[in-house]
């Protein structure tokens, strides 16, 4: 089954996302899934070498509102397993470079690893996404030839790709992430509980919901 995620390593609900995928699948072994992570920015207006993330919080939500909305994505993390040091997050990076390395790393095979590194180097550390040395060594971390990514990175191969990729998905109509298509046919939007994905797998699979 093709489950295609359309997501950004800088977005708590994809990573949360990504878990109850995960949780969603594992309730269901019979399912042979075959996720496919596509790229889309939260911010593509993101300068290159990104911006404190104090400035964009302001920008975005203002002070005071961007810290409720992070305490309630702290409190549904922890219902995943999942740790999210917000205050460890000095910068907001650019990710296109981030979603270029998930399209190398895809090349070669399975990324989960990958994505799982960039996801909780990010929300866990503060990693700086948007430096090549960093995803370089992040790429090293799960098995990748830490030279051959950065030369990669360094190169700006697929820029064009990613970006154009990127477009497409905000042409059929995807405005937020995550998102979840399966099959080509059937999508789940947000970080929806597992029991949601369900009757979608059994439309998939061709079994009556």
């Amino acid at each position: 089954m093709l489950i295609e995620v359309y997501a950004d390593v800088v977005c708590p609900w994809c990573f949360i996302g990504k878990r109850r995928l995960e949780r969603a699948l594992a309730m269901r072994p019979e399912i042979q899934a075959n996720v496919k992570w596509r790229p889309f920015q939260l911010n593509p207006w993101m300068p290159p070498e990104g911006m404190t993330r104090a400035e964009f919080l302001t920008a975005k939500f203002g002070a005071a509102d961007a810290g409720r909305i992070y305490d309630g994505i702290c409190r549904t993390g922890e219902g995943e397993g999942l740790e999210f040091s917000f205050d460890l997050i000095e910068t907001m990076p650019n990710t296109l470079d981030a979603h270029r390395l998930i399209r190398w790393a895809d090349q070669q095979g399975p990324v989960e690893e990958l994505v799982d590194a960039l996801f909780h180097a990010y929300f866990t550390a503060g990693a700086r996404l948007g430096e090549h040395g960093v995803l370089a060594s992040l790429a090293s971390a799960v098995g990748y030839d830490r030279d051959a990514a950065m030369a990669y990175l360094i190169s700006g191969l697929d820029t064009d790709i990613v970006r154009e990729a990127d477009a497409g998905a905000r042409q059929v109509g995807i405005q937020g992430v995550p998102c979840f298509i399966i099959e080509e046919r059937y999508a789940v939007s947000g970080a929806q509980e597992p029991e949601y994905f369900m009757p979608l797998f059994d439309l998939a699979l061709g079994v009556a919901a």
